[in-house]
């Protein structure tokens, strides 16, 4: 779609002022394409090779992306800063075993906060989910995953999250977060998908609207009752591996496709943009079976 650059830093330290630094030359959340650690915990990031062209690229764009390195590179997927500056971030389970992980994604966040941004949505890439929470980079770090809640998905009210093997959604408000001092108590199931375990959660709510890939086909949720309700506004029966991780605002859906099994949607493949602004979540077979996939 557009040539790419690769930054490398051997240390957290040097990814804060590399971000400063590219923040200068024009860098966005926008335009941050990929994040990456590698086994050493060395951290790698891919931006556009034109800076300018950054105030066109869409979170949809950027799920599309291959990743411009090959290799055992463990992805964020996303990273949240949330009210009182904690961290929230998503990505390869392995990412936990670096070391550096929780630094880096601090300064990811500072760097967000720099940049008057909550949170940055990167390309998608093939591994085990993880999601992890912090205060800061010196605290200990909660492993959600571990917990069984994985997909974190930060809305007005708080946070989203599907659970392992599980059809419900569950969600922490602010509040809760506040009392308990960490996400590891409060949780409260939302929602129950009648279309067998959610496998999938789309990375951002956009127009109070959020898709969850479920064992048998699609479900779109308004969340926008949150604490109290979350409706189901529209379900698409389909048992092909088609998952949404994320869709344009007033354009397509970034649709991938993987393996369904019953704790989650695997071998996810880069995602492809589908279908136009007038299209609903109910017009999305069709449009796939009209595609020439291979």
């Amino acid at each position: 779609m557009f040539a790419t650059r690769v930054y490398h830093y051997r240390d957290p330290a040097a990814v804060i002022l590399g971000l400063k630094e590219l923040r200068k030359q024009g860098l966005t959340p926008r335009g941050l394409l990929f994040v990456a650690l590698d086994p050493r915990g060395e951290t790698y990031i891919a931006v556009p090779e034109d800076l300018e062209a950054v105030s066109t690229i869409k979170v949809g764009d950027k799920l599309s992306l291959v990743p411009p390195w090959e290799g055992r590179y463990f992805h964020f997927d996303a990273v949240h800063r949330l009210p009182g500056d904690s961290v929230l971030w998503n990505g390869d389970r392995r990412l936990g075993d670096t070391g550096s992980a929780p630094e880096v994604a601090c300064a990811i966040s500072e760097w967000l906060k720099g940049s008057s941004a909550k949170n940055v949505f990167l390309g998608c890439t093939a591994h085990v989910p993880g999601s992890w929470w912090a205060v800061d980079y010196l605290s200990a770090v909660v492993h959600l995953h571990s917990l069984g809640y994985l997909d974190c998905v930060v809305t007005t009210t708080g946070i989203l999250a599907r659970k392992i093997d599980d059809r419900r959604l569950f969600h922490l408000d602010w509040q809760s977060l506040r009392e308990h001092g960490s996400p590891t108590e409060g949780w409260q199931d939302v929602f129950t998908s009648e279309m067998g375990n959610i496998l999938l959660v789309e990375r951002r709510v956009l127009q109070y609207r959020l898709v969850l890939t479920c064992e048998r086909g699609l479900v779109e949720i308004d969340v926008s009752h949150l604490p109290d309700l979350v409706i189901e506004s529209a379900r698409v029966p389909m048992r092909s591996g088609f998952g949404v991780v994320g869709r344009i605002d007033g354009g397509a859906f970034a649709v991938t496709a993987g393996t369904i099994e019953p704790w989650g949607l695997t071998n996810m493949s880069p995602a492809m943009l589908v279908g136009s602004p007038t299209e609903s979540l109910l017009d999305l077979p069709k449009t796939l079976r009209a595609m020439p996939l291979e």
